[in-house]
């Protein structure tokens, strides 16, 4: 296998966006969670996203995997490398982002790395530096309360900054639509200071396009998929890829029961969770019972296996920013976190011995427990359900199963009703 692009994603949903990204921008792409073993059998593509659960864990176990994943990328030859991360900059000072960043740039010897997370598509832009979810920065939308990396400062120049250990500039827009020979010429003025990192706004899609081609010169880039974008639309523009767009992986039927877990707390989630009571039924888990281990994923599964035979169901954790504050304020924030990634991938777990093969997951952080506990290794990229929300079908996990993995602020309001419809 030859690579022509590597890719590294800080969670499960931002990866499976990423490859649905890349799929529809003509590269044949699979997805891995995590490091693939050398006996996985993986079909030849163009492009390997190697899925990881770092964003939230601590920076250096965070180093660690990033550095084991892009060490096999660029093994099978991938000469550039996107260390993917969320499109809302999810991280604290403490990281991961920066540090992740640093030990990347620094293995691969590249001098200024540029680094934006916008995807016009989805309605994020950066302009000045500063990230905008829609037309308000995102420290003025309801993104900025994420529950375990909230994201109060717009500006990705002083937060990236303040995880780095390099100096940050910017490449302004006004560069950016001078064309890539502008950014070429920012890029090696502001590595000529010694600042090995900047921010590069993005408004249009066009914007996308030029900082890909002058990224796919380097040998990594951060970002969220608007930059894997701009990289894929690079790759074969210059021909160093033949799109494949339109030949994405369909296959046989999987049928069986269904059933969807949602354990994010975004705004769009609960709408979408909402909307889904009125067409399945639907079970919301109490976080306290869950907290003091009195077995709510049983009374869950209990709940779920009789109404498997005539349909699918939905079991939620979700709550509310404010219900989520008041209960990491009684059980303390990584222990209200990790109870709850747990006890819904112990129901994950419970509905899979019980014939579930089609599930659909809303949150990254239950996503990666979910498959964690399912140790599904890779998938192959299917029909798109939603922007950034592709059809899963996994591979060498013993059987067939299809999965889609949501990141909580993506898909319309039926998005739980739209994935079923798709997973055939």
């Amino acid at each position: 296998m030859t690579l022509a692009l590597g890719c590294i994603a800080d969670d499960y949903t931002g990866a499976s966006d990423l490859a649905n990204t890349l799929t529809r921008a003509g590269l044949r792409t699979v997805q891995t969670i995590g490091v693939p073993s050398d006996d996985l059998a993986l079909p030849e593509v163009d492009a390997v996203v190697v899925s990881l659960k770092s964003r939230s864990i601590e920076a250096g176990l965070a180093v660690s995997r990033s550095r084991a994943a892009d060490k096999w990328l660029r093994g099978r030859g991938a000469s550039h490398v996107l260390f993917k991360i969320c499109s809302t900059f999810d991280s604290t000072d403490a990281g991961n982002i920066g540090p992740v960043m640093d030990a990347l740039r620094s293995d691969c010897g590249e001098s200024a790395v540029l680094v934006t997370p916008a995807f016009p598509e989805t309605g994020r832009t950066v302009y000045q530096g500063n990230l905008f979810v829609g037309p308000v920065p995102l420290n003025e939308s309801p993104l900025k309360d994420h529950p375990l990396n909230p994201m109060h400062d717009s500006n990705l120049v002083r937060v990236l900054a303040r995880q780095s250990r390099t100096q940050v500039g910017l490449v302004d827009l006004a560069t950016v639509t001078r064309g890539a020979d502008a950014v070429r010429a920012r890029l090696t003025e502001l590595a000529g200071k010694g600042i090995g990192a900047a921010i590069i706004d993005a408004v249009f899609d066009r914007d996308l396009e030029t900082i890909g081609l002058v990224a796919a010169e380097h040998r990594l880039s951060v970002g969220a998929s608007g930059i894997g974008l701009g990289l894929a639309r690079a790759l074969v523009s210059t021909g160093k890829v033949k799109s494949a767009a339109g030949s994405g992986e369909s296959g046989a039927a999987v049928g069986g029961p269904a059933a969807c877990l949602a354990g994010s707390c975004s705004q769009a989630t609960l709408q979408q969770i909402a909307n889904a009571e009125r067409v399945m039924p639907v079970l919301h888990l109490d976080p306290d019972r869950i907290l003091t281990g009195t077995g709510e994923a049983q009374r869950a599964l209990d709940w779920a296996r009789p109404r498997l035979a005539e349909g699918p169901v939905l079991i939620a954790s979700s709550s509310t920013p404010d219900q989520v504050a008041a209960l990491q304020a009684r059980h303390g924030r990584d222990a209200a976190g990790h109870a709850i990634e747990q006890t819904m991938a112990d129901i994950a777990e419970g509905l899979v011995k019980s014939g579930v093969r089609r599930l659909v997951v809303a949150g990254g952080e239950t996503s990666g427990a979910v498959v964690d506990r399912l140790k599904i290794p890779g998938f192959l990229v299917g029909v798109e359900i939603a922007a950034g929300v592709p059809v899963l079908r996994a591979v060498g996990a013993g059987g067939e199963m299809l999965l889609a993995l949501k990141s909580g602020n993506f898909g319309g309001a039926e998005f739980f009703s739209d994935a079923l419809r798709l997973m055939r």
